[in-house]
């Protein structure tokens, strides 16, 4: 994940806990002298909501033993219940609630299983059917004795009430801004609302509720389109203890004004929003994602400094085409890279969207020392309002981000967001967008908040006391609720209409029920060309399948996560290999902890923490049997012999104390050496290489560890600029370090970005005394040599992967059949070096700094030679791979992937 880290009396009286279910609670009764302070500050407290509220009949609630006690719902309109010295106070109206017998049902166990400990009490019958009118007003649930003492007060959490008394309509309704026979029509979903008006052209237009559903309509003529609007709703906010009237924008937005200040009725049918040629838009032949090649690119880095683009920073930049950001892209596009994926362009908070409201670092950058502290104090002072941000800071969903657009207040980052995916796919590359629905950059009452100010409490994910989760970075959506869902999969499915994209990345998928990932891939499959303008079937959906947080084990839901996803048609991010190829973990106290591509055992470093030589070469065996499954796919099922002789599945191979193996086919796991978390390749490299290691052999690791990624079975992905060494000068989380440390560098004249200063503190400071003398080190600034011969190196890899079937098995049994260790697990097994055959190829991935010899056995006819894309290729060093039939020995140089095939 790219995260932003910037950033609740009175007792009842007898008499009145007998009155009908709608005469209200007087706040005159007298005050009980036995009310303690304890419970005033325990269990007395409405502003916390420890009760929830699942459906029409049913509350659970966290109690002790209810017997001998009374507890009831007490609702009201204007939000004043409050406590006074422990007491309830307040005009209010009471719904009975009985004990239920065993708790919640089976049922209600398997869709709340966070909730199974909780008391379960049911709505007495005879004030069933006020939940409607209870649920636009304050809920506080209490518990009394018989005597009508009150025991316990606290909110209630509405989430599953609302759901089961509206979403059967509401998941059915449009909502957003809809043009039909010349009108425009505005609809959003607020059942909570006590009122919604829409606040349009100057004036303040009412809306008409539909109490089946819950959602607030308004038409108007088609004058109203173009407009800027807002609604205007009048509800119960818990945040703030009070019925507020928010001025809100659209959460299904179509176009914004800047800053996200306003909607924008949009239709984006429009033809005025199409670019030349958008109707008639011919895109590259799709790629399945079990062969996906993945270039994942941030936006802005992409051309903010390439001197030869003309719209530095923007959309626009992949449509110049002279440009040396997009001549690397058509390469990669030539070799065999399907995919750009792009950090998130929808409407994210952060940064301000018009150019003169953006600060710059108020210094010369270039002047100080390549280890100074001066550059990241002056990036970071101009960084909370500069331009420049990852984006997972979400705001609207289904508009694009105006940062990156010609001009924020309008349509025009529609139209230029469509010209980036023209440009992309006239490149050859088809377009992967990054979406983060599971965090919204605010909630509650704050600026820019918009779900819950129109429907408070319910589309962010609650904890027990009825504060928002925030496991994500910031406040965490409930994408399990039946509205949240339904917006992922209209927001996705718009994307997928309106703007082609042709695939997405799910940020921390795993925050998501697995159903509402497969529930977008239902609606996706279900477009068409001929309805639809697209074929669905061809968009392909991947994400970070992690597993942590107040959902973690499956809490709350089936989750979204590696093992959870296998077999679904959507690939989750496999850290396996990658911690495998790096070494450790990227929160390492020590950055220097090797692995398979970084030296551990072969070319040790100084760290201690690496161990001893024995315990590196045990941890070096154990990485390789990580990688052996890698280049499976991550296959669960495959079997093979590990580096200890023992036959073993992947789903046996330990990962941390998880399964290594996980997939069930193919195209179920990503393989990635790095991305836009933690340091690039490049840096985590400089960590762990020895010191002396000179930049030609760096590069040498850098291709070796990218092509444990690029030659596995299933997709891969590496960060854009990682082929031209791409460093951000040490930077672990670099989504607020501005331009000068993330910005990608084309040409090897300007370098590859190392030894820019030391990076951010924020984030970095705990290792400067490690980045210190690195940064100062002229050995580790590649040139142009390097550089270009790398990332030549690297597409002779992935044309290599394209051109061969044998990288591309369709199912678990032919990857079992057709792929094998032979050296695995025998004292032929080398320290620093996997040998794998598939199909007619052999491939050797010899990361030790000295030449080596596999003698691999085999049928005695067997010949082989180096495969001819690495033969007439860049890298002269790979050439003097060889292989000698009478011994069946392939002898690889130093630091180098060589590929073989069969004569």
């Amino acid at each position: 994940m790219a995260a932003r880290k910037t950033r609740v009396r009175r007792p009842l009286a007898t008499a009145l806990a007998l009155f009908a279910v709608v005469a209200p609670l007087a706040s005159s009764v007298a005050a009980s002298p036995a009310a303690s302070a304890a419970e005033a500050a325990g269990t007395v407290d409405p502003t916390r909501a420890g009760a929830q509220w699942i459906d029409e009949n049913t509350v659970a609630w966290d109690l002790p033993d209810a017997a001998g006690t009374r507890h009831a719902l007490v609702y009201a309109a204007d939000g004043r219940l409050t406590v006074r010295d422990g007491e309830l106070a307040g005009e209010g109206r009471r719904i009975r609630l009985t004990p239920a017998e065993g708790g919640l049902t089976g049922a209600q166990r398997e869709k709340y299983p966070h909730l199974k400990g909780y008391a379960a009490f049911t709505v007495d019958p005879r004030d069933r059917g006020q939940a409607r009118r209870a649920l636009t007003g304050q809920v506080v649930a209490v518990r009394e004795d018989t005597g009508g003492k009150l025991l316990d007060a606290t909110g209630v959490q509405t989430q599953g009430v609302l759901d089961d008394l509206y979403s059967a309509a509401a998941t059915e309704a449009k909502l957003g801004p809809r043009f039909r026979h010349g009108r425009t029509s505005l609809a959003v979903w607020a059942p909570t609302a006590q009122s919604v008006a829409l606040e349009l052209g100057g004036r303040t237009v009412p809306m008409r509720r539909d109490d089946a559903g819950g959602v607030w309509s308004v038409s108007g003529p088609r004058a109203w389109e173009g407009k800027p609007y807002r609604y205007v709703v009048k509800v119960w906010a818990p945040s703030v203890q009070k019925i507020v009237t928010n001025k809100v924008t659209d959460p299904y937005s179509t176009a914004l004004t800047a800053d996200s200040a306003r909607s924008l009725a949009v239709d984006l049918d429009d033809p005025a929003l199409a670019p030349a040629g958008w109707d008639r838009l011919r895109k590259p032949r799709a790629t399945p994602l079990r062969d996906a090649q993945i270039q994942e690119l941030h936006i802005r880095d992409f051309s903010v400094e390439d001197r030869t683009s003309r719209h530095p920073g923007e959309y626009r930049a992949f449509t110049d085409k002279a440009s040396d950001g997009m001549k690397h892209l058509r390469k990669l596009a030539q070799a065999g890279t399907s995919y750009v994926h792009l950090l998130p362009a929808s409407d994210f908070g952060i940064v301000p969207e018009r150019r003169d409201d953006q600060a710059k670092p108020d210094c010369d950058l270039t002047a100080p020392a390549p280890d100074s502290e001066e550059q990241q104090a002056c990036v970071a002072e101009a960084a909370v309002k500069d331009g420049y941000n990852w984006g997972y800071d979400p705001v609207h969903y289904t508009v694009p981000e105006g940062s990156y657009a010609s001009d924020p207040d309008g349509t025009r980052r529609t139209v230029e967001f469509r010209q980036m995916v023209q440009g992309l796919n006239g490149s050859g590359l088809r377009t992967v967008m990054d979406v983060v629905y599971n965090h919204t950059v605010a909630s509650g009452q704050a600026d820019e908040s918009v779900l819950d100010k129109i429907v408070p409490g319910y589309y962010h994910r609650l904890l027990a006391d009825g504060t928002v989760a925030n496991s994500t970075c910031c406040a965490n959506t409930a994408t399990e609720n039946a509205m949240m869902g339904k917006l992922v999969v209209d927001s996705v499915v718009t994307w997928a209409k309106e703007y082609k994209v042709d695939g997405f990345r799910f940020d921390l998928m795993g925050h998501h029920p697995k159903a509402n990932i497969v529930a977008v891939r239902k609606a996706l499959d279900a477009l068409t060309p001929k309805k639809d303008g697209v074929d669905g079937k061809k968009v392909v959906l991947y994400g970070e399948g992690w597993n942590f947080g107040e959902v973690a084990d499956d809490a709350r839901f089936v989750q979204a996560t590696q093992k959870n996803m296998a077999g679904t048609g959507v690939a989750t991010f496999s850290d396996r290999s990658r911690d495998a190829v790096r070494g450790g973990s990227p929160f390492d106290e020590d950055p220097g902890v090797q692995g398979f591509a970084s030296g551990l055992y072969t070319d040790p470093n100084a760290s201690k923490a690496n161990g001893t030589k024995a315990e590196q070469k045990a941890r070096l065996l154990h990485y390789q049997d990580l990688l052996k499954v890698g280049l499976t796919g991550n296959l669960a099922s495959y079997t093979f012999t590990d580096s200890a002789g023992r036959r073993v599945k992947g789903s046996q191979v330990d990962y941390n104390g998880s399964p290594a193996g996980y997939a069930a086919a193919p195209g179920d796991a990503l393989s990635y050496a790095d991305a836009h978390d933690n340091e690039s390749l490049y840096d985590a490299l400089a960590f762990k290489l020895p010191a002396g290691t000179s930049p030609a052999d760096r590069a040498r690791m850098q291709v070796l560890a990218m092509a444990t990624a690029t030659l596995a079975q299933g997709p891969s992905l590496s960060q854009a600029g990682s082929d031209l060494l791409r460093s951000k000068s040490l930077d672990r989380n670099s989504f607020d370090s501005g331009d000068w440390f993330n910005a990608i560098h084309w040409s090897c004249r300007d370098g590859n970005g190392f030894g820019r200063g030391l990076p951010v503190a924020a984030d970095n400071k705990a290792k400067w005394s490690y980045a210190k003398p690195l940064l100062a080190s002229t050995a580790l600034n590649p040139g142009c040599r390097e550089i270009d011969g790398a990332s030549a190196a690297y597409r002779d890899l992935v044309k290599l992967r394209a051109s061969e079937p044998a990288f591309s098995l369709d199912t678990a049994a032919e990857v079992q059949s057709r792929l094998s260790f032979p050296l695995s697990g025998t004292d032929a097994e080398t320290p620093g070096v996997v040998t794998m055959r598939v199909g007619d190829l052999v491939v050797v991935f010899n990361a030790t700094p000295d030449a080596q010899e596999q003698r691999v056995p085999g049928p005695k006819d067997a010949a082989y030679r180096l495969h001819p894309v690495q033969a007439k290729g860049a890298d002269a060093t790979v050439k003097a791979s060889s292989y000698e039939r009478k011994t069946g020995t392939f002898t690889v140089p130093a630091r180098t992937v060589a590929v073989f095939e069969r004569r």
